[in-house]
């Protein structure tokens, strides 16, 4: 009998349960943020910034827009995703001007972006 339910249970899970971070909308959503970002990260270093002050600013840019931006979606946006959407637009769109490429340039971009991320803005979060 508790076989039948757990059956019943994996076909048919409960509705609260459905609703994650790959809805179409939030994807929309993150993509266009990243594609914001590397828009002005690649501007700044195109403009002669450093790697950090072209990082802080596109950071401070994109945080306001997001703060501001009246979109429900943002809150199931997680960090760490949004981060990888960066990343890899950033190392696409203008990696090769500065020496990243392929997987290697996203990681390592990646993880400065977090670093530089969480000093920048400590007290806020992207998604809330």
């Amino acid at each position: 009998m508790g076989l039948f339910f757990f059956i019943i249970y994996l076909l048919n899970p409960p509705i609260g349960l459905a609703f994650d971070t790959s809805d179409p909308s939030v994807s929309l959503l993150q993509n266009r943020i990243s594609n914001s970002f590397s828009r002005k990260y690649c501007k700044d270093i195109q403009n002669g910034f450093s790697k950090d002050e072209a990082m802080k600013s596109a950071i401070v840019k994109t945080e306001n827009i997001i703060s501001f931006s009246y979109n429900p979606q943002k809150k199931w946006i997680e960090k760490d995703d949004l981060a990888n959407k960066i990343s890899l637009q950033v190392v696409n769109d203008c990696g090769w001007s500065f020496g990243l490429i392929g997987k290697e340039g996203v990681d390592y971009f990646k993880s400065y972006f977090l670093e530089i991320y969480e000093k920048t803005t400590p007290e806020r979060n992207f998604s809330r």
